[in-house]
């Protein structure tokens, strides 16, 4: 933790990046007409801003002292006209601003979101989720605050702060001075404030990011929470420490800019008691006049606004400069598994099956992608457990624990597999033997490291990802429900599917009778993650889905394991149909396909032990039969 804090501090201190600012204003480009008449609008205000408090000199000395009222009205008229511009001029700013920024925000998420969404799944094992969600959420709303606000905002205030300075050394000199003193003392005061903002800033992230992971936490284990009678412990771990640091950070950050504003309002207090010594000593000896010195005391309350802007917008660049590098790393992060230059589209498939001396391992892209972005907690922690994600198993491997082997040893060893089209192949052995590893190949979710993959004879590494993965379907032990009705989740599987289609393969699996039990039938809104269903509810929803794809290769990763006996039985007559006529791979520890298919494959620590027939395999007497004996028999004696 200590690591990825230096590092974290170690570049919020890098104001300016100008890698990041030239990246940023590439996405700008695109709208300078909208640049140009911001700032344009910029000057307007800056302009409107230097000519008021003369104005206001000029109505005292020759229409108040004077009693000349036609002075009066002429230069109050001509005051609210350069109000009224400087007004204008500053809804123009923001409005272009915001046109232009809120583009520039819509692309990035959307450029994002689709480079997200290509990544490999080795890339989400070692990203968490809350992370990307704060990169293409929070990383992304700050830059939208720098864009609107921040950069023609600076352009102005710098100009104001320069324009009232050369207006005030034009008029009178020594009064000038007075006011560059007080620009030093508060330049001085902002520094200071800005080195304990910036710590305390720091740190409020800090304990927000740690408050949103353990609401997270809680949220989604609350029925384990419920179940072991946890919600006081989790309560007092949450208020008594998360909370309570979150709290005393942010009142820490309270304190500090409570006492940086007043400050400056003291300096300005100051500054303006000595202006009016100092200036109505002169006015008393006729050395000034009122005009001026009336001038100088609005230009000096002026001059601090612009000064305490600046000194806050400092802040906004560092976390711009953080949040700009952090986007930048995730649009950069290449994608590992990439169709080559030459892919084409797989034609319709057979599915004819070959592994050819295929060996396989998970990479470590989690260490040299942390290192290179800054991560050194996650990269460190990798490196320490010997392990390629953040929960100290392999990319995405679910429920089967398929660590890499020390050393880089290969997963898969040597594998060589022909499944001929329409067949249907059970993958068994222990947990971490590499079954799951087999079935992610073949989807290509990996690529090889040696040997070669073929599907019909071709090469998957010479096939377009998307046309491959088009023919197969998949249906694993963790099923996920997306946000809609029942209809759109089956539909899933093939989005031009009419209705009666899609209620088709419901009744295929057996998923009719409890989705007509439902409130609204097929129309039944699904809920977060299907929270309102049982696991062999969504179980089946999965298999209908999978049924109404028809793809050529079908994938059952321990597809049944969250059903009940009595569910099992209805969908086994299913699945004979389902299975039928498709190459199938199934990794299952209960379901009666393992007896009844073609071949079945028994691997041992990423190698094929054994392979054969049920019947063969008992007979043979090695593993399977010491593995059937001990996790098949009785669950299949008890379905028949």
């Amino acid at each position: 933790m200590g690591m990825m804090l230096s590092a974290t501090a170690e570049h919020t201190k890098k104001v300016f990046d100008w890698a990041v600012t030239k990246r940023l204003f590439t996405y700008l480009r695109p709208f300078r007409k909208q640049l140009i008449r911001a700032f344009a609008a910029a000057v307007l205000t800056v302009v409107a801003a230097v000519v008021g408090s003369p104005l206001i000199g000029f109505i005292v000395e020759r229409g108040v002292q004077n009693r000349d009222l036609m002075a009066v009205a002429v230069g109050v008229l001509v005051y609210l006209a350069a109000d009224g511009f400087g007004t204008l001029g500053f809804h123009l700013q923001v409005r272009n601003m915001s046109y232009a920024g809120q583009h520039v925000i819509q692309k990035l998420r959307d450029e994002m979101f689709a480079h997200i969404q290509h990544l490999s799944l080795s890339f989400f094992s070692t990203y968490e989720t809350g992370r990307l969600i704060a990169r293409v959420v929070g990383d992304v709303n700050v830059l939208r605050e720098a864009l609107t606000f921040a950069i023609v905002g600076t352009f102005r205030d710098l100009m104001i702060l320069i324009g009232i300075l050369i207006a005030m050394t034009l008029i009178n000199l020594p009064l000038t001075l007075v006011a560059l003193a007080a620009c030093a003392a508060l330049i001085i005061v902002a520094n200071v404030w800005r080195i304990y903002a910036r710590k305390a800033y720091s740190a409020v992230r800090e304990t927000n990011a740690v408050v949103n992971a353990e609401l997270s936490e809680a949220f989604n284990a609350v029925r384990v929470t419920q179940a072991f009678a946890r919600e006081g412990f989790n309560y007092r771990r949450f208020a008594e420490e998360k909370n309570l640091a979150h709290r005393k950070t942010n009142t820490r950050a309270a304190l500090i800019s409570a006492g940086f504003f007043p400050t400056i309002e003291l300096v300005a207090g100051v500054t303006m008691g000595f202006l009016i010594i100092v200036g109505g000593s002169l006015v008393l000896n006729q050395q000034l006049s009122v005009a001026t010195l009336i001038t100088f005391v609005l230009y000096i309350e002026q001059l601090f606004f612009p000064i305490r802007m600046l000194a806050q917008r400092y802040n906004i660049f560092q976390s711009v400069m953080a949040a700009g590098d952090k986007i930048f790393t995730l649009l950069d992060t290449p994608i590992e598994v990439d169709d080559a230059p030459d892919a084409v589209d797989a034609p319709p498939l057979k599915g004819h099956v070959r592994f050819e001396e295929v060996a396989f391992t998970y990479t470590d892209p989690l260490t040299a992608k942390a290192e290179t972005s800054g991560d050194l907690k996650v990269a460190e922690r990798s490196k320490k457990n010997g392990t390629n994600g953040a929960n100290g198993h392999h990319p995405e491997n679910g429920h089967e624990y398929e660590s890499p082997l020390p050393g880089g040893e290969n997963v898969l060893k040597n594998v060589t597999l022909d499944v001929p089209a329409g067949s249907t192949v059970a993958l068994v052995g222990h947990t971490g033997a590499g079954k799951t590893s087999i079935v992610k190949l073949i989807m290509r979710f990996y690529d090889i490291k040696e040997g070669r993959l073929t599907i019909d004879g071709m090469d998957i590494r010479r096939l377009k990802q998307k046309s491959l993965r088009a023919q197969m379907g998949v249906v694993t032990q963790e099923t996920h429900l997306f946000s809609g009705t029942v209809l759109e989740n089956i539909r899933y599987g093939r989005l031009t599917a009419t209705d009666e289609e899609v209620k088709a393969s419901a009744r295929a699996v057996g998923a009719e009778p409890f989705i007509l039990r439902l409130e609204n039938g097929y129309d039944t809104e699904v809920h977060e993650g299907g929270a309102l269903l049982s696991s062999g509810q969504k179980q089946l929803l999965a298999f209908a889905r999978a049924l109404l794809a028809d793809p050529r290769i079908l994938i059952l990763d321990e597809a049944t394991s969250s059903i009940d006996t009595q569910t099992e039985k209805v969908i086994q007559t299913a699945l004979t149909t389902l299975l039928k006529g498709r190459t199938s791979f199934v990794i299952a520890h209960r379901l009666s396909t393992i007896t009844a298919a073609d071949v079945i494959v028994v691997m041992d620590h990423g190698q094929i032990i054994e392979k054969g027939s049920h019947s063969d395999l008992l007979a043979l007497g090695g593993m399977y039969r010491d593995l059937y004996t001990m996790a098949y028999a009785k669950p299949i004696q008890s379905v028949n």
